[in-house]
């Protein structure tokens, strides 16, 4: 393995698909070990009945430069990711340089209606999934890295501060994301004074493989979906927030960044990376001023 991230260690959870795919190839690419979690392997599948697996995860991360080991892990199970970092403990003598927090699933439980007409329990079972998940992984993991005193923590969260100012459409989606947003933050004041850096990261416009398949394009033939949505136009890849991740790991002053909410747009800016096309997607900007603001007939090119 070569790269700036050889020899770190790094553990990216809901790493099945979407986000938490791009971002362990993206350190994979980078040189790093990287454990990833998810509940989906290739002997069966989560409730969320999806395809993509730990196992296809794990093997693109080794083909992109580093070593990938698959884990299932239910995130709702304290067991589990105590399990999980047993496993850490044994095989890298308790090495742990990166804490990727991913887990989400919850899609399935939100509905876009008001909260007295929200089924409850699909609305906790999405606080649970959104949230309890991140507590629980926190929890367990979190010791790893403060016993080493240094290390990143990133919270994935959906919209940044900007975005998130407005009401999301249903409350208890919103709960969750504005929570993992506001984790980024509070772990600042607990982790700091340890070393460790924590901080927020959302993607754009994502491009996962749900997503294509609702736009019923493929990644080569995706402008193809701006036709049904013009805001697609600047959509992204799920790699481009993955690239963001490995700059941030591979910085050796990323503690500026400690208790901020970011984007990969913001940090592509910052570090000089680009997406798979060499565009620069900047979706905080373009939703700010275009999707939210006064200038509605701007090219999508000057926010790429």
């Amino acid at each position: 393995m070569t790269g700036p991230l050889k020899e770190h260690v790094a553990l990216v959870t809901g790493g099945t698909r979407g986000a938490g795919r791009g971002m362990a190839v993206e350190l994979g690419a980078a040189g790093a070990t990287v454990y990833v979690t998810g509940r989906t392997t290739r002997e069966s599948r989560s409730p969320l009945d999806r395809p993509e697996t730990i196992e296809e995860t794990a093997e693109l991360v080794t083909e992109a430069g580093g070593r990938g080991i698959p884990v299932r892990c239910d995130h709702m199970v304290p067991a589990d990711v105590r399990a999980l970092v047993r496993r850490i403990e044994d095989e890298q003598v308790g090495r742990l340089d990166v804490l990727v927090d991913d887990t989400w699933g919850g899609d399935q439980w939100v509905e876009w209606k008001p909260l007295w007409e929200h089924d409850l329990e699909n609305g906790l079972r999405a606080l649970r999934n959104g949230l309890e998940t991140h507590l629980i992984t926190l929890h367990t993991v979190l010791p790893l890295l403060v016993r080493r005193g240094r290390g990143l923590v990133v919270e994935i969260t959906d919209g940044d501060d900007m975005f998130n100012d407005r009401y999301r459409g249903s409350m208890f989606f919103d709960m969750v994301k504005v929570a993992i947003t506001r984790l980024g933050k509070m772990l600042h004041d607990e982790l700091s004074p340890h070393g460790v850096t924590s901080l927020s990261l959302t993607p754009g416009f994502l491009r996962s493989e749900e997503v294509l398949e609702h736009f019923g394009v493929t990644e080569e033939s995706w402008r193809d979906g701006i036709a049904k949505d013009k805001w697609f136009a600047i959509s992204e890849t799920p790699r481009y927030i993955g690239r963001a991740v490995a700059a941030l790991a591979a910085d050796p002053e990323v503690a500026r960044w400690s208790g901020k909410a970011l984007s990969a747009g913001v940090l592509a800016k910052h570090y000089g990376f680009t997406d798979l096309d060499g565009s620069q997607p900047e979706a905080s900007r373009f939703f700010e001023e275009v999707y939210f603001g006064d200038k509605k007939d701007a090219p999508v090119e000057d926010y790429r």
